[in-house]
């Protein structure tokens, strides 16, 4: 899945991408911080909506807070299990919350996104940044909704959201190959359809248009990079972004090592 998405700009860098776009008064975000940011650390992170024909920039937590989850237990127990969203699950699965917000679609920029490598005989999982060639910043879509009970210290009725997931490419299967949700990308799009995505009135068949794309492996961009998960700086100071040459890490399709790694031990 996708749990770690960066946005290594300004916030006109968005507003020049969407004309139009109206930023909410309330958005007080750090976008020096953005460099990397976790799901499960439920921050605000902005977002873009289309409420009643006009494109907002919206003060969202990442990870959707659903109707069932009425107390802060059940939000505290189940919040982290919505934090991406299957593209599979959305219209033809009946059963799935993700259906019920369907209609409730958004879009988050970044300008890339990290996944995690699994290497046998390594302790340790190697980040990558990946990121679409010549495009300094793009949408991945998703879904929102506003929490069915107050925030308890701020009374705030909190707008969450979702990112939306998809079976992997052929190159994303091979730097997201293990764990629980392994073979699985964000859903990266083309610009048009990023913006058909925002189209309150984008049928079923119109949905699942958008949701059927697969970004071809060769629009992507990607390197190794050092940890992103942890305090400890990097070694050669860079950003995170930046590429980490990682000693004896095997190309991309081999994934077994005699010699274990681990810095962090």
């Amino acid at each position: 899945m996708c749990y770690d998405i960066s946005f290594s700009s300004n916030i006109q860098l968005i507003s020049d991408y969407l004309p139009d776009l109206v930023v909410d008064p309330q958005l007080n975000f750090d976008f020096d911080m953005a460099i990397h940011v976790m799901a499960q650390a439920y921050r605000k992170y902005p977002v873009m909506i289309n409420d009643g024909g006009t494109y907002k920039l919206m003060p969202f937590e990442w990870g959707v807070i659903a109707d069932y989850m009425n107390t802060p237990e059940k939000i505290k127990q189940s919040r982290q299990y919505m934090c991406n969203a299957q593209s599979e699950k959305i219209i033809n699965d009946k059963k799935s919350f993700w259906r019920r917000i369907r209609a409730k679609r958004c879009l988050i920029p970044v300008t890339g996104i990290y996944e995690h490598r699994e290497i046998k005989g390594w302790k340790n999982k190697v980040p990558y940044f990946i990121h679409l060639k010549d495009r300094p910043m793009f949408c991945i879509p998703g879904l929102y909704h506003y929490s069915p009970i107050p925030d308890v210290e701020t009374g705030e009725i909190k707008g969450t959201f979702t990112l939306i997931t998809r079976s992997a490419n052929s190159v994303m299967k091979q730097i997201h190959n293990g764990g629980p949700n392994v073979f699985r990308m964000p859903m990266f799009l083309p610009k048009e359809l990023e913006f058909k995505w925002l189209q309150p009135d984008l049928t079923d068949e119109g949905i699942q248009e958008v949701l059927d794309f697969e970004m071809p492996s060769e629009q992507l961009d990607y390197w190794p990079v050092f940890t992103i998960r942890s305090t400890k700086p990097r070694p050669d100071s860079k950003e995170k972004t930046a590429p980490y040459e990682w000693p004896n890490l095997p190309p991309l399709g081999i994934d077994e090592s005699t010699e274990q790694k681990n810095l962090f031990s």
